[in-house]
């Protein structure tokens, strides 16, 4: 296979077979804030490794990140990257979201045989969730995209 795209990314080179995968990222609108720079960046990770074929899809919240997988995974593309932020409250709301968003991403990966990046920011707090969209705990938007690269190598 050709070498057609190399990138770096946390210290370690990605080479893909070839550029034309199709990927989608789904993002929840809820906080967004802080989804729209997890979006960006996952989709500025993309364009370094020379993806050119990516449907954004926004979707309400983290839990419809399910059903946006499960859509585009059921299309025929390649990988898709769910990114959303959930902030604990004062209820068990937080609990619920967060674990059915979890299996149901697993599912679709298991389902579909596909790569699915569960790009879900579970934060405390609003500034726990800033300091992971490009602040001093990284970027977990480009994290996830890194991570469909890195499982799209051996595609």
């Amino acid at each position: 296979m050709a070498d057609y795209s190399s990138q770096t990314f946390l210290n370690e080179e990605i080479r893909l077979p070839h550029t034309n995968f199709k990927i989608g990222v789904v993002t929840a609108l809820w906080n967004s804030e802080i989804t729209s720079k997890l979006k960006q960046g996952a989709l500025d990770t993309l364009q370094k490794a020379g993806i050119t074929n990516i449907t954004v899809w926004d979707v309400p919240g983290s839990y419809e990140l399910i059903y946006g997988a499960n859509k585009l995974a059921s299309e025929g593309f390649d990988a898709v990257i769910c990114l959303g932020v959930v902030i604990q409250g004062e209820t068990r709301h937080f609990d619920f979201i967060c674990d059915a968003v979890a299996n149901g991403i697993a599912n679709v990966t298991i389902q579909h045989n596909i790569p699915v990046a569960f790009g879900l920011l579970t934060t405390e707090n609003q500034q726990q969730a800033v300091e992971r969209s490009g602040g001093k705990h990284g970027h977990k938007g480009e994290e996830a995209a890194w991570t469909i690269l890195k499982l799209l190598e051996r595609a």
